[in-house]
């Protein structure tokens, strides 16, 4: 398609977006972030030596031919109006480090074809979507780079089994989600040091834990990983009863290390006893 609807109605957006555009082929970045657009400009599809994207707080329901530009590391398209058929092309990216497709449109694996997502990807931002569940594309075994994954603000109730195959995962956000309990495969993610669950619906009916009644967060996430950042406010449920649960002093002693280390010259960490009262 053209590119008539494409660029901002007014001449001085015109005029901005086409400077942007020929200073871009010098940096390799581009900025075209809330300039109106429906669609992403042809120009654009040219520089194909881009490697940092930025086209959100636009009106985009696709991405058009984005696949071609083959260099691209980073890539923002956050607060558009995408659905998950029109960022097929992403899978094109071979190169792609960072991807954000936060407040878009994006929905089910049953509603809509979530792509293969590339590689390379460190960092995963779906934040304030419309995710009843996680597809399998983004707990993919081939996503063995990923570090930091945000899928705040969905309609999840789960996490599914398959999180165990982000090796790489450092950071998890989960917050404003619908999220009652955690699977102890998360416990396999030996890496992960973030972890916030901020407003789901966690919570303790009895500190007697069974088979029909389990701790919501199993022993395994504080005991097998590297977690020392847990945030549960807004959960229905108290700090006296997390500190029933099973590996949960394991989890403090590696906090209070991390403290030390802070004190002595180390990366701060915040320290609060998990956001509860």
């Amino acid at each position: 398609m053209g590119n008539t609807s494409s660029q901002p109605k007014n001449k001085t957006g015109k005029k901005v977006v086409s400077q942007k555009i020929e200073n871009a082929k010098k940096t390799n970045i581009l900025s075209l972030t809330e300039h109106k657009l429906e669609e992403i400009p042809d120009e654009v599809f040219h520089l194909t030596s881009l490697r940092t994207l930025d086209i959100s707080k636009n009106k985009l329901q696709r991405l058009g031919n984005i696949g071609r530009l083959t260099e691209l590391k980073t890539l923002n398209c956050d607060d558009n109006s995408l659905h998950s058929g029109a960022i097929a092309p992403i899978s094109k990216l071979v190169k792609l480090q960072s991807l954000s497709l936060g407040k878009n449109r994006l929905e089910d694996p049953a509603n809509q074809s979530f792509p293969t997502l590339p590689s390379k990807i460190k960092t995963l931002k779906i934040h304030h979507n419309s995710f009843s569940s996680i597809p399998k594309q983004i707990v993919d075994p081939k996503l063995r780079l990923l570090e930091k994954l945000d899928l705040a603000s969905n309609n999840l109730a789960s996490i599914p089994a398959g999180i165990s195959n982000l090796v790489a995962l450092t950071e998890l956000i989960l917050d404003n989600n619908v999220i009652v309990s955690i699977p102890s495969e998360l416990g396999e993610v030996k890496k992960l040091k973030a972890l916030s669950l901020r407003n789901n619906y966690i919570q303790v009916k009895s500190t007697s834990f069974t088979d029909a009644n389990p701790q919501p967060i199993p022993a395994s996430v504080f005991e097998d990983t590297l977690l020392i950042d847990l945030n549960l406010h807004g959960n229905p449920m108290t700090n006296t009863q997390l500190n029933t649960f099973e590996g949960f002093d394991a989890f403090l002693e590696r906090r209070k290390k991390k403290k030390t280390t802070a004190l002595t010259g180390g990366a701060l960490v915040s320290m609060s006893v998990c956001g509860l009262e």
